[in-house]
This record gives structure tokens, sequence and C-alpha cells, in this order.
């Protein structure tokens, strides 16, 4: 009994707030046709007000509405309904002044980004699932939910009464709302997945936008690697080369007329030949390590935590080899992420988890730092969770202030 009316009560709380939620658009409708009256029907500009009220309201009203929804069935069931809204581009300022918001060039930011959200709302097919809701949800859900609190004003109402028969009504209308308070709210979550999850052509759209986006970060990508690479071998090797044929020109020279000097400068081309032999395979292994490609991810994450300046223990029950790409994009996201423990955290500890649970690979890596971290754009993280998105990988991160950080990484893999 005691279970019964504290699951009563929670319901006729959810019930109200569904109620309240899904009111205010009739509410706006219901004072534009009071406006409407009380203007009158003399006036040549009594229709022009509601007419605008009811548009303007509505529209400014039904996206707040959706995500109150969204959120209250999140909160009380679990269930998450994706928003599925078209998210604005960049505002880039062009050579010539002016701001290019995606769709057309206006004179400062702020009209830029009024320009780009007016027309995103306006072409965003969301737009027109969020005001068909507001019409549909007062008539379902909103319905429902009010059985509980119109029952229990008619009960206050009827139990006030002297008439014997306002009592028994009273008394109806109480038993009605504590039997229909713990099930009232319910049709919030039915009708809010049937109306307010993305369509198909929303979801291919978001997607289609999503990949654009990931191959222009990719092709950005690769470019900034590629420059990297050439610059590591022009002032790297390349330059060390250079004065290694400079230095064996100079002691050929010098063979017959001063041979201890010759011999001098050939110990030193042999000592920077060497020297540019470990440059260069450290450029090659941090474009493909050797160990990745010949022994696996396993193997490699052991090596890369051997070389760490933490103390790193792994552990992994993946014993299978994984397609390349796959393979890389993991060890390169565990490389980021124990360089940071290291460099930003001062993390001395650091503990990584590799399992295939059957759909995917998934890695955790936690250390024992300072904690603070976040996911900032243009920093470390924010590429590593681009690299990860191009595979349909993701990134959660939990770094609390002092510590300590778990980030978990998910790729989607087939196992080879």
């Amino acid at each position: 009994m005691r279970q019964w009316l504290a699951d009563a009560g929670t319901g006729f709380v959810r019930a109200c707030a569904v109620l309240a939620v899904s009111m205010p658009i009739p509410a706006v409708w219901a004072a534009a046709v009071a406006l409407g009256i009380w203007w009158g029907a003399g006036n040549p500009w009594s229709w022009l007000a509601p007419i605008v009220l009811v548009c303007g309201g509505t529209l400014a009203l039904s996206r707040p509405v959706c995500r109150m929804f969204r959120f209250l069935v999140a909160r009380w069931t679990g269930t998450v309904i994706p928003a599925g809204y078209r998210r604005p581009g960049p505002v880039t300022r062009m050579s010539t002044g002016f701001w290019w918001n995606g769709f057309t060039y206006e004179r400062t930011s702020r009209d830029a980004l009024m320009d780009q959200r007016w027309r995103i709302r306006w072409r965003d097919p969301a737009t027109w699932r969020d005001l068909r809701f507001t019409l549909i949800a007062p008539f379902t859900a909103g319905l429902t939910a009010a059985v509980p609190p119109v029952a229990a004003a008619a009960a206050v109402l009827g139990l006030a009464q002297p008439s014997p028969a306002a009592r028994v009504i009273g008394a109806l209308a109480a038993i009605t709302a504590v039997a229909t308070a713990p099930y009232g709210w319910r049709s919030a979550e039915p009708v809010a997945v049937r109306f307010l999850r993305p369509s198909p052509a929303m979801t291919l759209a978001e997607r289609v936008e999503e990949l654009t986006a990931q191959r222009a970060d990719t092709t950005l990508t690769q470019a900034a690697e590629i420059r990297r690479i050439e610059r590591d071998l022009h002032d790297g090797a390349q330059a060390r080369l250079v004065a290694l044929g400079m230095s064996l020109a100079t002691a050929e020279k010098l063979l017959e007329t001063n041979p201890d000097q010759a011999r001098a400068l050939m110990r030193e081309a042999r000592a920077g030949a060497a020297t540019s032999l470990t440059e260069l395979r450290d450029l090659v292994k941090g474009i493909s390590p050797p160990v990745l490609n010949e022994r696996g991810l396993a193997d490699a994450v052991r090596a890369l935590a051997l070389d760490s300046a933490l103390e790193t223990t792994v552990t992994t029950d993946v014993r299978h080899r994984l397609d390349p790409p796959l393979e890389s994009a993991a060890y390169f996201g565990i490389a980021e992420l124990l360089t940071n423990a290291a460099k930003h955290a001062h993390a001395t500890r650091a503990r990584i988890t590799i399992t295939d649970d059957g759909t995917g690979l998934v890695v955790n890596v936690e250390d024992d730092g300072q904690g603070g971290a976040d996911v900032r754009p243009g920093g470390g993280l924010a590429g590593l969770r681009r690299r990860l998105a191009v595979f349909d990988g993701t990134l959660e991160l939990t770094s609390p202030q002092g510590g300590p950080t778990h980030a978990r990484m998910v790729l989607p893999c087939a196992s080879s």
C-alpha cells in the first residue's frame, strides 16, 4: 500500500509536468482567440494580431517544448531520443573583411551568426517535425496526463460541497485521480519516440553531413601530416645527408695530402650516417611503427608501455589481428592519452585495458594524474575524437579535478 501511494504521488507529479509542457501551445492559441475577441470585430486589424501571435508563438515555443519532452522522457525512462537538428558550420572572416556563414557574406560576425541561425532553422526538416509534435502532443500525451490533475481538482471541489451527490462525485474523482496517477504520464514516452525521433531522411542527411565533415577533416589531417614529414626530412635527415656528402667529398680530396684529417672526416661522416639512420627510423616509427605492422596491436601497446615514462600495465584479451587502419587509430590514440597523462596530468602510473566485446574494440586508459582534462577545440583530444569518428568510433572522457582520468575508446570493427 505504501509503495502504491508513493508511485501514485510520483506519477501525479509527472503527469502535472507532462501537462504543463504540453499546454503552452494551446495556451498561445487561446490567448490569440481572446485577443481577437477583445480587440473587437469592428477593428480591421483585429484578425492580424491573433494570426501573428499563433504563428510566432507556435514557432518560438515548438523547439523548447520538444527539448523538454526529450529531457523528461530520458530522465524518467532512460529512453534517449536523438534531436537530429542540423548543426551550424563555422563562421569565418574573409580577407575582404566580410564574414562568411556558409550562405551569405555579412559585415559583422553577429549578423553572420544571426543569418546563419535563421536560415538553418527554416531549412531544417526537424523544425517541421517539432511543429507537428506540438500540434499532436496536447491531444495525446497531454490529454492522458490531464486525467489525474483534473480528477484531483474535481475531487477537491466535490468534497468541499455540502451536497451528498457532489461529495459522492468528489469521492469517485479522488479514486480516479489516485488510480490513474501512476499511469497518466506514461503515454509521453511512446508519443515522443514516435513523433520526435529523426526521420530516415533526416538521419541520412545528418550522416552525409557528418561524413562530408570527416572527409574534409581527414584531408586536412593528411596534408598536415605530409607537411610534418617533409619538414622533419628537410630539417633532419636531409640536412645530415647533405653534410655527410660534403664531408666525404672533402675527405676524398684530403686522402692523399692529409690522410689523418681525411680519416677524421670519415669518422664524423660515419657518426652522421648513424644519426641519420636513427632519425629515419624514428620518423618511420611515428608514421607506422614496425612492431604494430609485424606483431599487432597488443604487442605494439606493450612495447609502447615499456618506452613510456609512466609505470604502465597492459591487459588485453585480443589475440587476433584487426584491420590495419583500426589498429593504427587505437595505437596512436593510446599513445596520445599516455603522453597527455605524463605531460599535463603529471601522472606516475597508468593502466591500459584492451578488449573485444564481439561488436567492437574497447580500450580503457586510466591514470593517477591530477585530472581536469577536457576536449578543447584544436587540442589533442579533439583530434583524437575526430580520428576515431572516421571509423564511427567514440571517445568518452571522465577527468574530475584531482583525478583520476579515465578515457574509453570504442571502435566498431570486424575481426580478421
